[in-house]
């Protein structure tokens, strides 16, 4: 099952989508970016983040962007009841977002854009495994090809 986490300064909007997606998806949410921070270290492997732009202390650009380097994996989504330019650019060069929505959310692009980010997760996971794997067949191919050449 996709694990999603969902975070948003407005407890309507969190239980509104918990409503929507509990049954399609694995659901957790956060008021914050310091409850969402204690949700990626508690639960490990959340593949989805959708995060909402316009929060206080911290924005969901701001967010994503502080936590790259230690949960690079999840595919982040911003959500904003604003379409501000300079946002979208920030989001995609700073924050690594993989889509950009706005609010009010419709709940069918919304499971679509969750299911296709999970799908990039999921390819980038196998492309990592079977890289893995490559390297490994290899060193075992040299390993031989030197035994062969001193016997």
């Amino acid at each position: 099952m996709i694990t999603v986490l969902y975070i948003d300064d407005e407890p309507h909007n969190l239980i509104a989508f918990k409503a929507a997606f509990r049954r399609t998806f694995r659901v957790f949410t956060a008021e914050s970016a310091e409850e969402a921070r204690k949700i990626l270290e508690a639960e490990g492997e959340i593949h989805v983040i959708l995060s909402d732009q316009r929060m206080p202390k911290m924005t969901g650009i701001e967010f994503f962007e502080s936590i790259i380097s230690r949960y690079p994996d999840p595919i982040r989504i911003l959500i904003t009841g604003y379409t501000d330019i300079n946002a979208v650019i920030d989001a995609i060069n700073r924050g690594q977002v993989y889509k950009y929505l706005t609010k009010p959310w419709n709940e069918d692009d919304i499971r679509n854009y969750v299911e296709k980010a999970y799908e990039v997760y999921r390819l980038r996971k196998e492309n990592i495994e079977l890289t893995d794997q490559l390297l490994d067949a290899n060193k075992k191919l040299e390993f031989l090809a030197r035994q062969n050449l001193l016997s």
